[in-house]
């Protein structure tokens, strides 16, 4: 692993029309943070929660919030670095996957 890689979650306060019934946005950020640092203790990693209501002045970032909003993605949508990794309800497996492929080192966790 070079560098710390850059996990993106964006989402909205309200829930997207299509995710009845799974957790939020920031919910699924925090989530997810949680399971990545049980996943690769030692392993940093950053991470950014982008509200697709206030995205910050980047034209990159508005592009892609522009998309969500124009529906060719749904929220969270979760990227590690620039790559699409999940949207919706996205699943830990790609994640993992995605996040191995950047250099990361699952811990296997011990039989309690």
């Amino acid at each position: 692993m070079k560098k710390p890689v850059m996990l993106s979650v964006y989402g909205a306060e309200t829930m997207c029309a299509s995710c009845v019934n799974m957790p939020a946005a920031k919910d699924t950020y925090e989530w997810l943070e949680a399971a990545l640092k049980r996943k690769y203790p030692g392993q940093p990693f950053k991470m950014a929660y982008i509200d697709i209501d206030e995205p910050p002045n980047d034209e990159h970032i508005k592009n892609l919030v522009q998309k969500i909003r124009d529906d060719e993605y749904f929220y969270p949508l979760v990227l590690v670095e620039d790559k699409i990794v999940g949207e919706g309800n996205p699943r830990l497996q790609d994640i993992y996957k995605e996040m191995e492929k950047h250099g990361y080192t699952a811990v296997k966790e011990k039989n309690r």
